[in-house]
């Protein structure tokens, strides 16, 4: 599986996480507002965890799980939040989307911009066929970020998921190659192919 590029948009550099982000990454991602409704960061975050969830991104990209990406606003060189595509199912040509914006970035539109670029590279360079996203039910404003990138809600998923032994219900949204205009794909990219 290929090294975890560095993807620019407008505002945004897309790229791999570094040793120093986990500082930043343990603040934002550890905030209330943000494990509140994600499944898998905890509250509080230490600068531990933060660490050994970085040292996992390559051996999950290795394996050909997952593409993880710091997003940074350019022109603060400021580390905001994190976009990624996880799951990656060759055989089935789909990904999962996840994203989180550093509650200072929040109402910015980065959530969007990262996004849109993150979709766009799992289409073109990973020759997905489906990306799919999640969002607790009373996560709205995740909901309009996904409508934002052309996701398509496809329905709620009751009490799909337990946080802090509450069961929530989860949203489930997506969109294909052909929603955003690409030719389907008849095989596999070869680093997919299976022995």
């Amino acid at each position: 599986m290929a090294a975890t590029p560095t993807i620019r948009t407008a505002r945004l550099s897309l790229r791999p996480f570094t040793r120093a982000d986990a500082g930043v990454v343990a603040e934002f991602a550890g905030a209330i507002e943000i494990a509140d409704t994600t499944i898998s960061i905890p509250h509080p975050y230490s600068l531990q965890a933060a660490l050994d969830w970085i040292a996992s991104h390559r051996r999950a990209r290795e394996r050909g799980r997952s593409f993880r990406f710091a997003v940074t606003e350019v022109e603060l060189a400021q580390l905001v939040g994190c976009v990624e595509l996880r799951g990656l199912d060759p055989e089935h040509a789909q990904a999962e989307l996840g994203f989180w914006i550093g509650k200072p970035f929040w109402r910015r539109g980065y959530a969007a911009e990262a996004g849109s670029a993150v979709v766009r590279f799992g289409f073109e360079s990973l020759a997905l066929n489906r990306i799919y996203a999640f969002h607790m039910a009373r996560n709205p404003a995740s909901g309009r970020v996904l409508q934002k990138l052309g996701m398509q809600r496809e329905g709620i998923l009751r009490q799909r998921v337990r946080k802090w032994g509450r069961f929530e219900d989860v949203m489930a949204y997506s969109v294909l190659r052909s929603d955003v205009g690409l030719e389907p794909i008849a095989s596999p990219p070869a680093e997919y192919a299976q022995p």
